[in-house]
């Protein structure tokens, strides 16, 4: 229990810790940006501590969209909890799906038919695509430009109708099950796809014409939040965040799962660490991503798109596991403990937006404020992941 003289006139402990913290320190602004800011990409606030415009220290300060989504996994079923993997990362739910239901057909030996492993790919890809032009629709929404998330939401809406026809959901998907997917996708879903993929190739020029060689851009993001390697490694950052100081890491190559070790696709990097870096990054995985697309469904094979063999009832043997995945902020991790029940004994959630942000205070630390609002934008920030 907190002191109550620690607390200032509002109930704000964390205000009136970080007051004491600068005392003695000169005439500076304590400035909050958030909880409800349109730069924090959600429910968080960041506490900052201004001289001027200059940022001598800033503070994430998480928990105010807290739903305890791993206490909930002691107290659900295998199966009652699979929907709350669409809640923990709205905008690529499916690979938190598949993170999930990966952890627990790995401790229970399920095996996935090769037609429901291609066809996860697929929708994980379009998932991928899905959050990174929000990203990019935002970000520059962030730095001033309007036009660009018209031109995102325009492109999103078209992956959207593609997997509601598979999925019934347009956001927080539910579509993996255990030994493999809900539904077989359809002859219209792979018509459907694949003119997406022609035509978003063909819009992709017009993104980098539009948004990437503009100076006034690339004056807000280059030589910004210069992320170092070792910091990168220090603060476990994942995903382009990583990937934007020049590290190939890619849990798809690094720790290969389902099909992909069977699919042609690069690693996008990036050697400068800065905002630009973790753009280009992003920009050049769309491509990527059209890539995997194009190959699962030219290899797609035919057959079941769930296993026989899948008990019933779910209860796995006694034992702990851990499932990887790459996600659009890098690697997300499930570890499940199993007591031999029908309900999970514990389960502990990796979620990259968590370690990504905290790159964020020492990043933040003498720009301007304006720099560190494009920083906070650069690292992708999804907070009910953060806060889970």
């Amino acid at each position: 229990m907190q002191d109550k003289s620690s607390f200032n006139l509002d109930g704000d402990y964390y205000s009136s810790k970080f007051a004491e913290q600068r005392k003695g320190e000169g005439d500076t602004l304590i400035l909050n940006l958030g909880p409800q800011h349109p730069s924090t990409h959600g429910v968080l606030r960041v506490m900052v501590e201004l001289d001027g415009e200059y940022v001598r220290r800033a503070e994430p300060v998480l928990g105010y969209i807290h739903r305890m989504h791993e206490k909930m996994g002691e107290v659900k079923t295998y199966v009652q909890y699979l929907p709350n993997m669409g809640r923990v990362d709205y905008l690529h739910a499916l690979a938190w799906n598949w993170a999930y239901v990966g952890a627990v057909e790995r401790l229970m030996g399920i095996e996935v038919p090769p037609r429901a492993e291609y066809i996860r790919v697929i929708t994980c890809e379009l998932n991928r695509i899905c959050s990174h032009l929000l990203w990019w629709g935002a970000y520059v929404l962030d730095l001033g430009g309007f036009t660009p998330i018209l031109y995102a939401f325009d492109d999103r809406e078209n992956i959207m109708d593609i997997l509601q026809m598979v999925t019934g959901s347009r956001l927080t998907y539910c579509y993996y099950r255990f030994g493999g997917v809900s539904s077989d996708i359809t002859s219209e879903f792979i018509a459907q796809t694949r003119a997406f993929v022609d035509r978003f190739r063909k819009r992709i020029p017009m993104y980098h014409d539009l948004v990437t060689g503009n100076m006034i851009l690339r004056g807000r993001c280059e030589d910004i939040g210069v992320i170092s390697l070792e910091m990168a490694k220090r603060y476990g950052a994942t995903g382009p965040v990583l990937r934007g100081t020049g590290l190939p890491y890619d849990v798809r190559r690094a720790e290969p799962y389902s099909v992909y070790n069977q699919i042609d696709f690069d690693i996008p990097v990036s050697e400068a660490g800065d905002a630009m870096a973790r753009y280009d990054v992003r920009l050049a995985e769309l491509e990527q991503s059209l890539r995997i697309i194009e190959q699962a469904l030219q290899q797609l094979p035919d057959g079941p798109y769930i296993s026989a063999d899948v008990p019933e009832r779910i209860v796995p043997p006694k034992g702990e596991v851990y499932f990887a995945v790459e996600g659009a902020r890098g690697k997300i991790g499930v570890y499940l403990i199993s007591d031999g029940s029908d309900k999970p004994y514990r389960i502990k959630l990796r979620a990259p937006g968590y370690s990504n942000l905290h790159v964020f205070a020492e990043l933040a630390q003498g720009t301007i404020l304006a720099d560190a609002i494009s920083i906070l934008g650069s690292l992708d920030l999804v907070i009910p992941e953060i806060d889970r």
